[in-house]
């Protein structure tokens, strides 16, 4: 019994580790790219965006509508009035589905990947710094 709790808890721990180290690369990549307008974060994840709220380092909203980046989880929560928005995915399958979004962070094999479209960024008019590039892609694998 005693295992199961020490087992149940590490897996509780990892998860919420999991959720800082999401937050921290998605941090990076929203400073390292420049839109038209300024950023203003919105998620349709609640513990990704109450983490980039504390954090102070973005302007995040509860409305996708006030918002001019979405990262999003879950393609059915996204309301077609913010789909005109810069949206970055969770899931990579998400870049399939959601033609307007410019990339993506997901996990693969236990370590986070980012990938970048290149020629949608051009179209949405995103400019990405150097530290970005080695993400950028012609295509979706």
């Amino acid at each position: 019994m005693k295992t199961l709790l020490i087992l149940i808890f590490s897996a509780l721990m990892l998860l919420a580790n999991s959720t800082d180290h999401q937050v921290k690369i998605i941090e990076k990549i929203v400073s390292e790219i420049s839109l038209e307008k300024k950023i203003s974060i919105w998620s349709d994840d609640k513990d990704i965006l109450k983490k980039l709220k504390s954090n102070n380092k973005f302007q995040t909203t509860t409305n996708c509508k006030e918002a001019t980046f979405i990262i999003l989880r879950d393609k059915n929560k996204l309301l077609k009035t913010c789909s005109q928005s810069h949206i970055f995915v969770l899931r990579y399958k998400l870049l399939t589905d959601l033609p307007q979004s410019f990339g993506a962070l997901f996990w693969k094999k236990g370590r986070p990947n980012i990938v970048i479209l290149e020629p949608r960024i051009k179209i949405q008019n995103i400019k990405v710094t150097k530290a970005l590039e080695p993400y950028l892609e012609e295509k979706i694998w």
